[in-house]
């Protein structure tokens, strides 16, 4: 699918007169997400190369500028695990940190290569531009990621999306006011078709929310649902970050996208979670771990795990309690996450692409870089010292029999 994306993006006559052009940028920053040839432009326009990750840390962007990634305690991507492993998960961890790696060395790059040299055919291989990052921006922060390694050439800028609230439309403005109990915020996200989802969930979580006494807001792409209970709101949009912004919402019913986790964090609001794919299963079990919320896989939805759910986070005061922890860590930060970020695009611009930010990882061969070859003499010194130490051993016990016989 990302190789697709890349050809469609790459034969868009925009695109292709932006690459015959003779414009002049002082820096080029992507998005990177399984589509590396797009990093062509800084090589095209000579300019810095600043990469923007959707994510936390992840094996995508840490091999790039040699970032540490431990297995004993960063868990894979789309692994639910927390720092906190058992053997079995480190085994499963690093086990899946291996099939990443081959997979984007042997599968990704080379794929995304030949994309390059398709559209760009003078260009030079895509090792010698991705591996020359300036700055990497990840979308992440202490207060809601666990704290990981970072090497200098990494900043962390989550939340960077937040804006301060703004005026709610007059009916949900309304709608919330007049919620005397609270209100509960439930929305799948955008890549989400609800109303495609079973009609055995569907209708469990409407029995559960339209029991319960606080107003519900339900982002449903559909005009009404079936037997619609009178507490509940439908829309196809909500204005997310101001909803959750209003003091009487009490819960966000999310698919714990980082982003809504992010806001939901952000604003002091706990989380009931049911993750259905791609990252979302590890937010969900960050929250977890951090106190902020639950999580149901959403295909194990039923009535009873639902409400049970819903009671234990409202009824619990340490989901609101580490909630507000959390969003105070997040608002307690030197600067705007925004103006941190214009502050290093400015940085790197200043320097010439700040080379002096790279460790020296970066140019390692792999061998290297994980001291096999150091290893392996090791191995090899210690194998001859115990082979020799054993024929000594065997030669001694031998000579010992023979002279006993005679």
């Amino acid at each position: 699918m990302c190789e697709e994306i890349t050809e469609y993006f790459f034969a868009h006559p925009k695109v292709q007169n932006l690459l015959k052009s003779q414009e002049h940028f002082d820096a080029v920053v992507v998005e990177l997400f399984v589509n590396e040839a797009v990093t062509i432009f800084a090589h095209h326009f000579k300019a810095p190369l600043i990469i923007l990750s959707s994510l936390g840390p992840n094996f995508w962007i840490n091999g790039l500028v040699a970032n540490p990634e431990p297995p004993a305690y960063v868990p894979n991507l789309f692994l639910n695990f927390n720092s906190e492993m058992r053997f079995s998960q480190r085994l499963y961890n690093f086990l899946a940190g291996i099939f990443c790696q081959l997979n984007t060395h042997f599968l990704i790059y080379p794929n995304q290569n030949k994309i390059l040299k398709k559209y760009y055919p003078d260009g030079p291989d895509l090792s010698e531009i991705i591996y020359n990052t300036s700055l990497i921006f990840l979308n992440s922060h202490e207060s809601i990621h666990e704290p990981v390694p970072i090497v200098p050439n990494i900043v962390h800028i989550g939340g960077y999306h937040v804006t301060p609230p703004k005026t709610l439309p007059k009916d949900l403005q309304h709608f919330l006011d007049n919620s005397k109990e609270g209100a509960i915020y439930f929305s799948l996200g955008s890549n989400v078709v609800p109303s495609q989802m079973p009609n055995d969930t569907r209708d469990a979580i409407l029995k559960v929310l339209g029991s319960r006494k606080e107003n519900i807001l339900w982002k449903w792409d559909q005009d009404s649902l079936p037997n619609q209970p009178p507490n509940i709101k439908l829309s196809k949009w909500f204005p997310q970050q101001d909803l959750l912004a209003h003091p009487n919402i009490k819960l966000f019913i999310t698919h714990c996208g980082l982003l809504s986790t992010t806001e939901a964090v952000y604003h002091g609001v706990p989380i009931l979670g049911f993750p259905i794919f791609g990252d979302q299963q590890m937010n969900a079990e960050r929250a977890a771990t951090l106190g902020v919320g639950k999580f149901i896989d959403f295909f194990t939805i039923n009535e009873k795990n639902l409400k049970e759910a819903i009671n234990d986070i409202l009824d619990n005061p340490r989901y609101l309690r580490n909630t507000k922890y959390r969003s105070e860590l997040m608002h307690d930060r030197p600067v705007k996450p925004m103006d941190l970020a214009a502050y290093w695009v400015d940085y790197v611009i200043r320097h010439k692409g700040a080379q002096h930010l790279q460790v020296a990882g970066v140019q390692l061969p792999l061998y290297k870089y994980l001291m096999l070859d150091v290893l392996a003499i090791i191995f090899v010194i210690a194998f001859t010292i115990f082979y020799s130490f054993y024929r000594i051993v065997k030669h001694c016990t031998t000579q010992t029999i023979k002279e006993k016989k005679h």
